[in-house]
């Protein structure tokens, strides 16, 4: 294998990361929707992290191996408009991404907050749609940029 594919691979796999991330997400969305008690979000937060960490990792790697590509293979440069329109794309889903992860953690500091927090205001916050709404965006965004990776247009 060149190098190029070892690149390429890293490339997908790291949006592969990305996309376990935001499936993650979307199961934890519906699993606090559901959750009667504050303390049943704090126990949330461990898989949050793993989550966190997969969607750093995966859109890191996806932009870094991205580029790298960009400049590497023959036929492509970082100014087409396709690649352009994703690096774009991907720094948009990840605006998004950190906003809904921002909108949950201020509902889990509220949760942890010393004698349980206001467990009404925890719950309602967390069946809002706010939360929701803002992932649902995320994954929009990112659809947009797998479609770009496949149809190349302009290219």
């Amino acid at each position: 294998m060149s190098l190029d594919q070892w690149i390429l691979a890293l490339h997908v796999l790291s949006a592969f990361a990305l996309v376990a991330a935001l499936v993650l997400f979307w199961v934890m969305i519906v699993a606090v929707r559901r959750t009667n008690t504050a303390e049943a979000t704090i126990r949330m937060a461990p898989v949050a992290k793993i989550g966190n960490a997969a969607a750093g990792i995966g859109g890191i790697g996806t932009i870094v191996f991205g580029i790298w590509l960009a400049f590497s293979v023959g036929g492509y440069d970082i100014w087409d408009g396709w690649i352009i329109a994703a690096i774009v794309l991907l720094i948009a889903t990840g605006g998004v991404g950190q906003r809904t992860g921002a909108y949950y953690m201020d509902v889990q500091k509220l949760a942890e907050e010393p004698g349980g927090g206001n467990e009404a205001e925890v719950l309602a916050r967390l069946r809002a749609p706010t939360g929701a709404v803002l992932h649902f965006a995320t994954v929009a965004l990112f659809v947009l940029i797998v479609l770009d990776m496949i149809y190349k247009p302009g290219a």
